[in-house]
């Protein structure tokens, strides 16, 4: 069997296309090296960005006299479609690409195993890539589940959505997987026993996990940080798992994002493996990636908002938290640079200039992006004028004073506030009734300069409160283009659906600068070929 590029690959629980970003815009020799053939997503927002990204890569690779009509779409309002005649087929071409499709449904498995079907020339080596659905494994969604009585772990099918991953692997024989998912996964239990060692035993055998006579390769689970490769009949306490756990900052990307990743391949290919680990890059601080976006002030909920009114506000609790925390300084003396900090913010604050953002925003030289790092040749786009999904959600009074608290202990003493021994001022403790068990210490957390972001994480199209963005003036959360830039989306990535929908696409998707480095990893296994003794 040759090789020939490019290579097939084929994305499930594909997201808004990280993993697939990745690979995509991998090339060898000016010639891409990997193209998707089938892309499935069930969310019907995230599957509308994964089918515009597809007719962004099409044009760009194979029409860009019709790129125009992406950037069109892109940076104009009433423009209803983002193809016009010239391009109507690469849209169709994307639309064949990006599939609406719910793995582990009786339709959805039909549907993918036809398209493979047709789409798969298997005598060719391709390439598997995706994330099964990680709530019943992360931490965050177990402890939910604990709360609901009548809760059993083994009737949760997501334990299980890996085995969907698994049913294409034993039926179709990748030369190379790659699945993503949280690290809640080394530790998540199933009727007492741990699911991570069954996953690495199914994958590396997938005929005995499916109860199929032999008929195919096995897999080594390699890790990508570590010398770990997990074999078929191993003891799965061979390996130590915390291996298989990527730091993303550890690999040029702007935010401490911790992942399972584990890359299989195909026994057929053990004398192409050769080092199969990436190369560490420190990743840049937050203040460098979006501290040249242009800045934004939130508005203010439950009231009319206008900037007079929004700056008089946030001005007016600086003045109120100055002058209490001048009173704790007699018997809490530290507290004076604190206390300096708000009555210098109270005495300049003005924010009247700036605006709330929207879904475009045109671009101007003041604020041109440029982060003098090594993520400006992947993030920047000259060719775009607006910056996307740059909008600043609005808060309430009562948070834009815990948000600017925040922000000026955060410049103080280098750390953002916890809890209710910091947050010990008027008016800050909100309405909560764990506030005081400690179980919530990191409600309301700064994204401090000078150091990359923490995890970026769905919940932040909840509220906001985690990712408070560090300069005080500005007052807010951060908006969906920061989010994407700390997660390495190109800045012509344009999200869809509604703003709640864009930031649960951005937060669940894997960074794909990150997946760009494990393609390269990929690229090199396949291009040294076979083992033909």
């Amino acid at each position: 069997m040759s090789r020939s590029y490019p290579i097939q690959v084929v994305d499930l629980f594909a997201g808004p296309g990280g993993l697939g970003e990745g690979f995509s815009s991998h090339s060898s020799n000016n010639a891409e090296t990997f193209e998707i053939k089938v892309s499935a997503e069930m969310e019907i927002s995230a599957r509308s960005t994964l089918r515009l990204r597809a007719f962004y890569r099409l044009l760009k690779n194979q029409q860009p006299e019709a790129l125009e009509d992406y950037y069109n779409f892109c940076e104009t309002a009433d423009v209803a479609e983002p193809y016009t005649n010239r391009s109507l087929e690469a849209w169709k071409h994307a639309d064949n690409e990006a599939q609406l499709l719910e793995l582990g449904t009786e339709e959805g498995n039909i549907r993918l195993d036809r398209m493979l079907e047709h789409r798969l020339d298997e005598t060719k080596p391709w390439v598997l890539i995706g994330g099964p659905p990680c709530q019943a494994y992360s931490i965050v969604g177990r402890a939910r589940n604990r709360g609901k009585l009548d809760y059993r772990a083994e009737d949760d099918h997501r334990h299980f959505l890996y085995r969907e991953y698994l049913r294409i692997i034993q039926k179709k024989r990748p030369a190379v997987f790659v699945m993503e998912n949280v690290k809640g996964i080394l530790s998540s239990k199933v009727a007492g026993e741990q699911m991570f060692p069954q996953i690495l035993r199914d994958l590396a055998d997938p005929d005995a996990a499916l109860g199929e006579s032999e008929n195919g390769p096995k897999y080594r689970i390699c890790s990508l940080v570590a010398d770990d490769i997990y074999e078929s009949g191993a003891d799965p306490d061979s390996i130590e798992p915390s291996n298989y756990i990527i730091r993303a900052e550890n690999y040029g990307v702007p935010q401490s994002r911790h992942r399972v990743i584990l890359l299989g391949v195909s026994e057929e290919y053990l004398n192409a493996l050769g080092d199969h680990k990436l190369s560490s890059v420190q990743g840049p601080s937050i203040d460098k990636v979006i501290g040249c976006l242009p800045p934004l002030r939130s508005t203010l909920t439950k009231v009319k908002d206008s900037p007079d009114v929004w700056a008089d506000t946030v001005r007016e609790h600086l003045r109120e938290l100055n002058q209490e925390c001048l009173l704790q300084v007699p018997d809490m003396p530290e507290r004076l640079g604190l206390a300096t900090k708000l009555g210098i913010l109270a005495s300049s604050y003005d924010g009247r200039d700036l605006n709330s953002g929207g879904l475009r925003v045109l671009k101007k030289s003041a604020w041109n992006g440029v982060t003098g790092t090594h993520l400006d040749g992947w993030l920047q786009d000259p060719r775009l004028k607006y910056w996307l999904n740059h909008e600043a959600r609005g808060h309430m009074s009562s948070d834009l004073r815990r948000y600017v608290y925040a922000t000026a202990f955060a410049e103080t003493y280098e750390d953002s506030p916890k809890g209710h021994h910091d947050f010990n001022l008027p008016g800050l403790e909100p309405d909560h009734k764990n506030w005081k068990t400690g179980k919530f210490s990191d409600r309301f957390r700064v994204q401090r300069s000078g150091i990359p972001s923490t995890t970026i994480t769905s919940h932040i199209a909840k509220d906001g409160h985690y990712f408070i963005h560090y300069d005080p003036r500005q007052c807010r959360s951060l908006t969906v283009r920061e989010a994407a830039r700390l997660q390495t989306f190109p800045d012509n990535y344009f999200f869809l659906g509604n703003r709640t929908q864009q930031f649960h696409q951005v937060g669940n998707a894997v960074p794909p600068l990150l997946a760009r480095q494990i393609a390269d990893v990929v690229a090199r296994i396949i291009r040294n070929g076979k083992d033909t003794r």
